[in-house]
Parts: C-alpha cells; sequence; structure tokens
C-alpha cells in the first residue's frame, strides 16, 4: 500500500481564491490530505519561505472568517479529502478559542498542527472540545516528546531524516516508526520536513509510516503542469 501524499497550502497566497485553485490541482494530481495553513505575520518557527508567504496572506487580507469560508470551499469542492489545519496559537488567540473550535466544527475538521505552547490551558480547551492536536517528535526521539506523543490524541509529526543527532539504535526511520509504535503509539504517523522526492517517499514508506508531507518542494511548482507534473512524481 502507497504511503500517502499530504500537500501544503499557503492558503491565502497570493489570494484565497487561487488557493482553492491550487487545491484542485493537488487533489487531481493525487494528493491524498491537504495540510492548510492560516495567516500570521510573525511565522517565527517556519522557514522564511513558508513565513512570508503566511505575512503576505495576511498582509492581503486578516479577516480570518474569510479564511474558514475558503476552508469551507474547499470542503465542498473535495469532501473526500481531509484537511489538516496548521495555526500559531498567537493566531487562535487573535481568532478567539471559542470561534476557532466553533468554525471547526463547522467544517467538520478537527485535525490541528498547533505551533507554540505558550498556554496549555488553550490546548487543553481545544482538546476537551474534540480538537486533535498532533505532537511533533524530532528523529532523535527525545524523551519527552516521545511521553507526550504517547498522551496526544492527535497524528505524531515525525521529522523525516536527521538533522545531526540520533537515538542510538534508531538511525533510520524505520527504526524510528517501530520505536514509536512499541512505545504504545496507536494514532498515525506521518512524517515531513525535507521529504522531497520519490525516494523519500518509498523511504517513509518502507519505514511503516502512514504519510508523508509535502512542503516547500511543492510550494515551489509554479505553474499548473509543473504542479500535476511533481505530484505524479512522487505518487510513482
Amino acid at each position: 500500500m502507497s504511503v500517502k501524499i499530504i500537500g501544503y497550502l499557503s492558503f491565502g497566497y497570493p489570494t484565497i481564491e487561487k488557493s482553492i485553485e491550487r487545491a484542485d490541482i493537488y487533489t487531481k494530481a493525487g494528493c491524498d490530505f491537504l495540510e492548510v495553513d492560516f495567516p500570521t505575520d510573525n511565522a517565527y518557527l517556519d522557514s522564511d519561505f513558508i513565513g512570508g508567504r503566511m505575512k503576505a496572506a495576511m498582509e492581503a487580507c486578516d479577516d480570518f472568517d474569510k479564511y474558514f469560508d475558503g476552508i469551507k470551499i474547499l470542503k465542498e469542492k473535495h469532501p473526500d479529502t481531509p484537511i489538516i489545519l496548521l495555526a500559531y496559537e498567537h493566531t487562535i488567540k487573535a481568532i478567539g478559542v471559542e470561534k476557532f473550535i466553533t468554525r471547526c466544527k463547522e467544517l467538520e475538521t478537527y485535525d490541528l498542527i498547533m505551533v507554540g505552547l505558550e498556554n496549555e490551558d488553550i490546548k487543553d480547551q481545544l482538546i476537551n472540545q474534540g480538537i486533535k492536536i498532533s505532537c511533533w517528535v524530532p528523529f532523535d526521539l527525545p524523551e519527552e516528546n516521545v511521553t507526550s506523543a504517547v498522551a496526544s490524541n492527535g497524528f505524531v509529526y515525525l521529522q523525516s531524516k536527521s538533522s545531526g543527532e540520533v537515538k542510538e539504535g534508531y538511525e533510520t526511520l524505520d527504526k524510528c516508526v517501530e520505536y514509536l509504535r512499541q512505545k504504545g503509539i496507536k494514532n498515525p504517523i506521518y512524517c515531513g520536513v525535507g521529504v522531497s522526492t520519490r525516494e523519500d517517499i518509498l523511504r517513509i514508506q518502507k519505514a511503516g509510516a502512514d504519510a508523508a508531507f509535502i512542503g516547500s518542494a511543492l510550494l515551489k511548482q509554479e505553474t499548473d503542469q509543473d504542479i500535476m507534473t511533481y505530484i505524479q512524481s512522487l505518487k510513482g
């Protein structure tokens, strides 16, 4: 069984309408999930490339209701394609936690990558209302992150490649996935960061993970045909 592909959308860049058109191409080419971000002028953990797009989207439109309305259109056009939301904690606070939960429920969209955990109360409030918050686990499997992942109600976002440090005995991705499963993680394991080639996809598939995030490499595809060809090359 092939590993699923999660295509990243810089939602609102250059416009919400253009993002919806881009999602159409993603799904037509074979993306299995859409990862949809909310804009912010302070994407402090993202690359300059993605952060710059989030900032430009925010400058073009700071009305979050319009972003939720755009996601509703995505859901209506692609009812069989699950959506994963990405939002910084300060963005959720700007929207209003209760309003954010209400709009997610209206959209029946519950998977969330929340960046920043300054306030555990917000995280608890989201979880108590059924929002599934993913847990980030670096490749070197820090025990603190693994413990959080075991307790999490969302999927595991596992770093796909080492950035230098590795845990002894778990030097390869398949060993990392095996370790997490042995620790009791039953939720899906999605791998990302640095995934850009068919070889990366095959490595993630061989490791037994459930899906692969495709971010910057996909966003850098400019024309409709480029996007289509690139995604299809990943699918093999």
